[in-house]
């Protein structure tokens, strides 16, 4: 048996983290039967019972230290963990948790994350230093790792594969018609509806009202309804409180906190999703759902890039006008968008498998 210890962005209620984490649990079990998994989390209670694994306290020393000394090995992954674009504080847990391991003879593996960036020398050197030392580092797009080249870190330790919550299991539609209905916006039959994944950090005021005036534009132009969806609750629903109060009524707004699967389902009601946060994309993507992306981000363009679509705008230049083309051509591509999309997805999901042989490979050469 494998004693695991994952460590990432956990028991915040962030949507696209929780659901990198199930899908996460689910395959190292599927892949590697009989292995015992440990998370740090920042609510431990809760993802114990929701994983039906074990918990520790993410930002407890005590705790920290234990479940380092206690496992096999210490999974780093995924999403955007190693980059220092909000601050050095979040690198640098990181970082020095993989470093603990490894002066505590622990194994150490990055799993499909998205790396950078990485601005600060000292980041930079530490992340070089300590990703030297590592077993293996997977990373979901290329330029994650000619990131990590460029840092120094040996060819021969990287492999790419795609983010993880790529294979996360489709749930029934009916449970997101019904979300739908409850929360008061209900799929009008023969009306087309739009789902929109803003979210709090980087879109200043300007981004907004351009939202704002595109919903508008959707209802008018093709009598659409659009419901905007909080990915991260505790960060994007006042964004999306203030967005659907300014049209008094002509967009829908979801409140209520959801679960991964719930969430999922409801992007799948949609008929074109238009995202921000990036798990929005994805979700899309696996749901079949024609997506418009609106970059904030370095790891949205090669999401999308690795799906052969392309990046029209990001938060700072994004305008009705411009979103007007986009999405007729959109509407127009549908059907060749959706199965381009499930080509690439499947495409991407064999590759992913590379991760847990990888740690199979590891874990058995250590025995």
């Amino acid at each position: 048996m494998y004693n695991i210890l994952i460590s990432g962005y956990y028991g915040f209620n962030n949507i696209g983290d929780e659901s990198i984490l199930r899908t996460v649990i689910d395959n190292l079990r599927e892949k590697l039967p009989g292995v015992d998994i440990t998370v740090l989390s920042q609510s431990p209670a809760q993802t114990a019972e929701k994983y039906g694994v074990r918990a520790a306290r993410r930002m407890n020393l005590r705790d920290i230290f234990r479940s380092v000394r206690h496992c096999d090995m210490l999974l780093s992954g995924g999403g955007s963990l190693l980059q220092d674009a909000t601050s050095s504080r979040s690198i640098l847990y990181y970082l020095l948790l993989l470093r603990l391991a490894q002066l505590l003879g622990k194994r150490t593996f990055i799993y499909s994350q998205g790396i950078g960036p990485v601005s600060a020398p000292r980041n930079r050197r530490l992340t070089a230093s300590i990703l030297r030392r590592t077993d293996g580092i997977v990373v979901r797009d290329e330029k994650s790792r000619d990131l990590l080249l460029e840092l120094g870190v040996p060819e021969s330790l990287i492999h790419v594969t795609a983010d993880p919550v790529i294979r996360v299991r489709r749930p029934d539609p009916a449970l997101g018609l019904k979300i739908l209905a409850e929360e008061g916006c209900p799929r009008r039959p023969d009306h087309l509806t739009v789902g929109w994944a803003v979210k709090s950090r980087k879109p200043g005021k300007v981004f907004l009202q351009e939202v704002e005036r595109c919903i508008l534009w959707l209802r008018e132009e093709y009598g659409a309804d659009s419901v905007l969806i909080p990915f991260f609750h505790d960060e994007d629903l006042g964004i999306c409180e203030t967005v659907a109060g300014h049209l008094d009524g002509q967009a829908g707004c979801l409140r209520k906190k959801r679960l991964s699967e719930e969430t999922l389902s409801i992007i799948g009601c949609m008929d074109m999703l238009v995202g921000v946060r990036l798990h929005s994309l994805i979700y899309a993507a696996v749901m079949g759902v024609p997506m418009i992306g609106v970059s904030y981000d370095p790891k949205v363009d090669s999401f999308l890039a690795s799906i052969r679509q392309p990046t029209h705008f990001t938060v700072e230049d994004f305008t009705l006008e411009k979103f007007q083309t986009v999405f007729r051509e959109t509407m127009d591509r549908r059907e060749a968008v959706r199965e381009t999309t499930a080509q690439c997805l499947e495409r991407l999901i064999a590759k992913l498998d590379q991760n847990e042989e990888l740690i199979r490979g590891i874990m058995e050469r250590t025995k």
